[in-house]
């Protein structure tokens, strides 16, 4: 496999060969994003939180992960306590994982917003309640990935009612992806609405946002993930030859459960993610030139300017946080992970077109965010796919390279429609909460003023109240739920059959053997 990290030949030959090439319209943008909206009101049978919450029930979550997975947490914590009928405690954040961040829940978010924009549906406090002038003391239990509102009322609620108060712990992905649509419609409220970053973190993302828009009218995100720890445990070749297997080999050998990996395999599997070099010459042929200016956030980088070279070729316009912004102004977000990421996230939403080389959380948060609010180009590569073109972009022509790109890559460009009914990731496609404009109803109103028309209900505190309220509706049962919908994720994401089945890939490992001490941290590695 041919390198490009650093080749001057290669490097000269793309600058020589890749000019954009035109699509025939306007690759700034989505077609046929004005026929859809988001819509997330909560519909006239979704009983508001003073009619349905038992005041002596209280949720408290503990989060897992980094800034985008704790955010699926933390939308999914709204969800368990209305299925429960119980009052949230605002979600403690992980501050112990592989990210290292001491921040809490307000740090990072607008605590008083979340509370009050989600008042009708759930009761939110701060803080556990006193009793006989001691704070009560939370049961603590787990429920396991993908549980369903059936699994909640038989698992949680028996002990959620005899003890009161129960903490569940490490709470990333713990409902189900398939829920009825009154509540998918609830998890768009806390992702697109209720959940706001805090003003400081706002005003200097949409700083660096603006010193973006200045440089040029339209601009392009990369969320990049290439940390030596991630491509090791990938058991991808990435073109590096022996110093690279003896690098990442090395790596990798502090996670003695993993099986020897067949890089080629993984990667003919779409499994491996795409290196900057792969990730310019998608973008060139789908039509960016090399005037375009190019925001990227990334951790470290495995081969550090190397790697990025043929990348920084493709499109010389090529930022960071820390290059538009001094370091003055980074200084209160560069202790804190969650913060910076934050600060990316903002960059990354705010950007006319979002590309990742990755499917990790972040990638999917963002995806269904742009999806909700326009449908905002997003490029996802088809790694599938374009693993051939990459292997032979020297047997053809430049412009047989850029047609084959383009065709591969329809249905991974964040444009309405593109992903079948019931398939995704919900956080990926909220597709409960994108209407279509022509059967636009006028109480349902826009999700940037969005408002809370709930019906009144009189069964107040019934613990069937979702059964009630959703007998209709498009649930789905634990026997419903097929296996690759529990654990279908990418080996990039903390899910990845860690607490469950194992995934038909090279770099599966089997968790019966995973020691405890090494588990925690392949969980947190991949949980961005």
């Amino acid at each position: 496999m041919a390198t490009w990290n650093g080749n001057p030949i290669l490097i000269r030959r793309l600058r020589f060969m890749f000019r954009g090439v035109s699509l025939g319209r306007d690759i700034w943008s989505s077609v046929g994003s004005e026929l859809y909206y988001g819509c997330s009101n909560g519909g006239r049978n979704f009983m508001t939180s003073d009619m349905k919450t038992n005041p002596s029930r209280h949720l408290v979550i503990a989060t897992s992960g980094g800034l985008n997975q704790q955010r699926t947490g933390i939308t999914d914590a709204v969800v368990a306590a209305y299925i429960l009928n119980a009052t949230l405690v605002v979600p403690k954040l992980d501050q112990k994982s592989f990210w290292h961040d001491s921040s809490n829940f307000a740090e990072i978010f607008d605590v008083d917003r979340f509370i009050s924009f989600l008042s009708k549906d759930v009761h939110i406090i701060k803080e556990l309640p006193l009793k006989g002038g001691k704070v009560l003391t939370p049961h603590s239990m787990r429920v396991p990935r993908k549980c369903t509102p059936k699994c909640y009322l038989n698992r949680v609620l028996p002990v959620l009612n005899k003890r009161h108060v129960v903490q569940l712990s490490k709470f990333d992905y713990r409902l189900s992806n398939k829920l009825s649509k009154h509540l998918q419609k609830l998890r768009c409220r806390v992702n697109y609405h209720a959940l706001k970053f805090t003003d400081s973190i706002l005003e200097m993302g949409e700083k660096l946002v603006e010193r973006m828009r200045k440089k040029s009218n339209h601009f392009i995100a990369l969320h990049l993930r290439y940390e030596p720890d991630m491509l090791a445990f990938s058991g991808c070749d990435f073109g590096g030859g022996d110093k690279e297997k003896e690098e990442l080999g090395l790596i990798r050998k502090r996670w003695k459960s993993l099986h020897v990996s067949n890089p080629d395999k993984v990667r003919r599997n779409g499994r491996c993610p795409l290196t900057p070099g792969e990730v310019g010459l998608m973008l060139r042929a789908l039509g960016f030139g090399s005037d375009v200016h190019l925001y990227v956030a990334s951790g470290e980088v495995y081969g550090g300017e190397e790697t990025l070279a043929p990348l920084k070729e493709l499109f010389p316009n090529f930022h960071t946080k820390e290059t538009i912004a001094s370091k003055n102004e980074l200084a209160p977000f560069t202790s804190f992970s969650s913060r910076m990421a934050a600060l990316d996230f903002i960059v990354c939403d705010e950007s006319d077109v979002f590309v990742t080389n990755n499917n990790g959380n972040m990638a999917r948060i963002l995806a269904g965010r742009r999806r909700y609010f326009g449908h905002k180009p997003t490029i996802r590569p088809n790694a599938k796919k374009l693993y051939k073109l990459f292997m032979n972009r020297y047997n053809m022509t430049w412009e047989d390279f850029a047609a084959k790109v383009r065709t591969h890559q329809i249905g991974f460009m964040g444009e309405p429609k593109e992903i079948k009914p019931g398939k995704g990731e919900f956080h990926e496609n909220p597709e409960a909460c994108i209407c279509d404009a022509s059967d636009k109803n006028p109480n349902e109103i826009s999700p940037q003023n969005q408002s809370h028309s709930h019906k009144m209900d009189n069964n107040n505190n019934n613990d069937n109240s979702y059964i009630k309220e959703n007998k209709d509706s498009d649930d789905v049962t634990d026997e419903q739920i097929s296996e690759d919908e529990q654990f279908g994720f990418d080996y990039m994401d903390n899910e990845t059959a860690l607490g469950g089945k194992r995934q038909p890939n090279a770099t599966d490992f089997e968790t019966t053997a995973m020691n405890k001490s090494e588990q925690p941290e392949l969980e947190e590695l991949f949980s961005d």
